[in-house]
């Protein structure tokens, strides 16, 4: 019997998890265990996640990564504060208002750039736009960057530290969504702590679901003068499991043996053959590097057509104006096969 192509592209969060994930969920589910986080599993998640960063951590499992950013800048801008973000941002584009909701109104502001990474003389001209002293405007208290970001691009670590001081210079509080951070991590071969508050982040939404748990994220505090009430904004907010060893359990799996960066490290690899094929296609053409597990390619319609009609799924994605063609864009995870990858080029060849 041929083994079924998979053919799912379009996200990964439609992959399984991990039978890792499933494993642990299962010797979670075994006996009985404390609530709200009274349990021997959420008790060993701060030495690990410490362990994992090199520094001490406040931390807050959640189950969605919309809960973990508006938690999270919520306990950095106040509501007549602003967030500056890249304007592709996934607290912009996708999180229907969750942040402005939960921070009582603070203004995201969204700054243009030609890759999702924000340049730092961006930055500052959107700083100088909206001075300190004038009452009239929200006053900026937080800098949210994007870790891949929505283009499947990376922050290097110094680009990271040169936006957070110049947030700094500010007063601002830095907050990462790392909904991908494990992707940026073994595409940069740095170590998370280069990645994070070695480079000014303060606060980390440190994503799991996407790279192989069911659903798990995690609110990281690197500077513990920020986790200010976050417990009674989690509650607050309907986010705070009483059965949450069911979340400590997942993030401790994807932790063990370093699971979460070898996941990432795989559909990243997945990601790069992709694209090469794609480069050899004489209709493609690629939006940007593939530094991550996310590909943004232009195709003809009539190659668009012919991958769906062979059953391949993947979203359309906003196509510039003048571009001929169709923008789509192809995500990879741990679960995509070198077969996968080769059957979608395959398809694509025969036209």
């Amino acid at each position: 019997m041929v083994e079924q192509i998979r053919k799912n592209f379009s996200s990964d969060n439609v992959v399984p998890a991990c039978p890792a994930v499933m494993s642990a969920l299962a010797a979670a589910n075994a006996d009985a265990a404390p609530a709200y986080g009274g349990d021997a599993w959420t008790a060993r998640l701060s030495a690990v996640v410490a362990d994992i960063f090199d520094h001490p951590v406040t931390l807050f499992p959640v189950a969605t990564g919309t809960a973990a950013n508006a938690l999270a800048l919520a306990t950095i801008a106040p509501p007549y504060g602003a967030i500056l973000c890249d304007d592709s941002a996934h607290i912009v584009q996708s999180e229907c208002g969750a942040p402005d909701f939960f921070t009582g109104g603070a203004r995201l502001v969204g700054i243009p750039s030609q890759d999702g990474r924000m340049a730092p003389d961006a930055l500052s001209y959107m700083l100088d736009r909206l001075p300190a002293d004038d009452a009239h405007n929200p006053l900026p208290t937080a800098l949210s960057l994007t870790q891949a970001t929505e283009w499947g691009t990376v922050y290097t670590p110094a680009r990271i530290a040169e936006l957070a001081a110049r947030a700094r210079g500010r007063d601002m509080a830095v907050h990462m969504d790392g909904a991908r951070l494990a992707n940026a991590i073994v595409h940069l071969g740095c170590s998370p702590a280069e990645a994070t508050w070695k480079a000014g982040i303060d606060v980390l939404s440190l994503g799991l679901t996407k790279n192989g748990a069911m659903a798990a994220e995690l609110v990281v505090f690197f500077n513990p003068a920020h986790a200010g009430h976050v417990a009674r904004r989690r509650k607050r907010a309907g986010h705070d499991w009483s059965k949450q060893r069911f979340l400590s359990a997942q993030i401790l799996a994807c932790f063990e043996d370093d699971l979460w960066l070898n996941n990432a490290r795989h559909a990243n690899a997945m990601a790069k053959r992709l694209a090469g094929g794609l480069f050899r296609y004489p209709g493609a053409r690629l939006l940007y590097e593939t530094e991550a597990n996310e590909i943004f390619v232009v195709l003809p319609d009539r190659a668009v057509a012919h991958l769906r009609m062979a059953g391949f799924a993947f979203h359309d994605w906003h196509t510039p104006h003048g571009v001929d063609g169709t923008v789509i864009r192809l995500v990879t995870s741990y679960y995509t096969r070198i077969a996968d990858v080769d059957a979608l080029l395959e398809t694509l060849s025969e036209i």
